[in-house]
């Protein structure tokens, strides 16, 4: 029992020498439970009620009288551990947990494996330390600083900037900014090089890293807005798009310090404008497969697109899109979740603060009792009434802010930017005929083909595939693999017999960077809507 609820050793003799000393077992049982509910309260009610509801057959204090009378049997002991240790199997911590748990960042075992999902899928996508490294660069070098390669990866700063020495981050504090540094690195597996000097880990957190995005975005935001124009060299396409970025907040009732209210989930949704078509979902972070153009191409752009495109025009289109599709699914996922969350707690919360305040309602009405008998307990009553009152007025407020939790309120989404998008076909120097136009249509074809056969391929392998092939995504199937429980990222390309090139994009070459043994690329050979050849090539770049 003391293994269970942590009860000191001390204590554990103190109240074995109560019996021995023949204080009734019920006084020994009352004081225990005392002690618990000290305990409890120390921790400011931060732990589940639920130990007698896991016994089943027999009571717990039962058996706790038993451990006080026979407990130095080992026969006894025996047997006593195993009564207690029988109920916490699985099934039974997950009933109670799914009943009981209110706290939002409590994890259960059906969580654990969802956020393993969530995390596997992160990592593939994650921007550290290969785009953020690109990142600050060039961005430290735009803004006067001098950084140099020393060893592979890691680099000296030999010139801090005044301008970013100077920084003052808004309403945190920072770690103050040196004017060099003798090396850092943007992978922490390099911060530590045996005969190197120690290199400064620079990731979101840092001061450096964060004053440089800051000053950027200070000097710079307004461009987005202004609007880029940018080359898609994977795309065969004869008509040019937009990309408008947007970004949305669903807040409930509470209001922060500043005034505002709470924002409880801010999302960055990319909407594509194809030239006279339907707007699409573009997914994640599509303009990291794109590329400024160049010189020449900037004085050849004009004269292709022409003056059709209207930046209101796009910003009003983009909003209605995202307000019809991407908002509705948003907050849909959002309120199921806040909801359910809500409602459990309110529950929870109020059984559990129903029952205590009753208890000290009573506990009040007996110690005015003693005290009108004449006797002086160690606890007045006005003291116990004081404690029901504080609790009621407690429930009372915790109602309404749950109350405000669950008023969830979607704000209209804001264009934060935007960016032409110029297919590669339409810079080519001849102007791309019939043939290419049909080739565009059977690579697509060819593409669905070779999924088909990587997923028939993963299910002879005894694996789960699921096809996630949708725009913006940087591969093309997910495949769980049951034995080691390990997630593979699989980007599969189709070509036919005559193809000699295999083109990839940036956000794949970065997945592959980020989960080295759990990317793959799959080529696929395809003659007369065939599959001839098809080939898995792991860590390709």
């Amino acid at each position: 029992f003391g293994r269970i609820h942590r009860i000191g050793q001390t204590e554990v003799c103190h109240l074995w020498n109560l019996v021995a000393s023949g204080t009734s077992e019920g006084d020994v049982y009352q004081r225990l439970l005392l002690k618990l509910e000290q305990q409890s309260e120390a921790l400011e009610g931060k732990v589940f009620d639920v130990l007698g509801e896991m016994f089943r057959g027999t009571t717990l204090r039962d058996l706790l009288v038993e451990a006080i009378r026979y407990g130095e049997d080992p026969e006894v002991q025996q047997r006593l551990f195993e009564e207690v240790e029988a109920p916490f199997d699985r099934e039974n911590i997950e009933r109670l947990y799914q009943e009981r748990a209110i706290a939002a960042d409590t994890l259960g075992p059906t969580d654990i494996d969802r956020i393993r999902e969530q995390l596997e899928r992160a990592q593939a996508r994650k921007l550290q330390p290969h785009f953020i490294r690109a990142f600050f660069v060039a961005a430290f070098e735009g803004l006067g600083g001098r950084i140099v390669e020393r060893e592979a990866k890691r680099y000296e700063i030999t010139r801090v900037p005044a301008v970013v020495r100077n920084w003052t981050p808004r309403g945190r504090r920072s770690a103050p900014i040196l004017r060099s540094y003798e090396r850092v690195t943007f992978e922490k597996k390099l911060v530590n090089v045996p005969g190197k000097p120690t290199a400064e880990f620079l990731c979101p957190g840092h001061p450096l890293l964060d004053a440089v995005i800051d000053i950027i975005r200070d000097r710079h935001s307004a461009l987005l807005k202004e609007g880029a124009v940018l080359v898609d060299e994977s795309d065969e396409a004869t008509e040019p798009r937009a990309l408008v970025y947007l970004q949305h907040e669903i807040s409930d009732a509470r209001q922060r310090d500043e005034g505002r209210r709470n924002v409880v989930s801010r999302r960055m949704v990319f909407v594509e404008l194809p030239h006279g078509g339907e707007p699409v979902g573009a997914g994640w972070a599509p303009y990291l497969d794109y590329r400024p153009p160049t010189e020449e191409e900037r004085e050849r752009i004009p004269q292709i697109v022409g003056d059709e495109w209207h930046a209101d025009a796009l910003e009003t289109t983009a909003r209605t899109y995202a307000i019809e599709q991407l908002v509705p699914e948003h907050m849909a996922e959002v309120r199921e979740r806040v909801q359910a969350q809500v409602d459990k707690t309110m529950a929870e919360v109020k059984k559990r603060l129903t029952r205590e305040i009753a208890y000290w309602d009573r506990r009040a009405e007996e110690l005015k009792a003693r005290e009108l008998a004449g006797r002086r307990p160690r606890l007045n009553s006005a003291m116990a009434r004081q404690r029901a009152d504080d609790l009621q007025a407690r429930l009372n407020r915790r109602m309404a802010e749950l109350e405000q939790e669950r008023t969830l309120s979607a704000r209209p989404p804001v264009v934060m930017g935007m960016a032409l998008i110029i297919p590669a076909a339409m810079l080519a120097e001849e102007e791309p005929g019939p043939a290419v136009r049909a080739s565009a249509t059977a690579r697509k074809r060819i593409e669905r083909l070779a999924i088909a056969a990587v997923m028939e391929a993963e299910r002879e392998l005894g694996r789960q595939p699921e096809d996630v092939g949708v725009p913006g995504n940087p591969w093309d199937v997910e495949s769980l693999d049951p034995e080691p429980n390990e997630r593979l990222f699989i980007e599969v390309k189709g070509r036919d017999t005559e193809a000699d090139t295999i083109c990839v994009t940036r956000n794949e070459i970065l997945t592959a960077f980020n989960k080295p043994q759990h990317f793959i690329l799959a080529i696929a050979r395809i003659e007369d809507d065939e599959v001839t050849e098809l080939h898995y090539v792991r860590q390709p770049f």
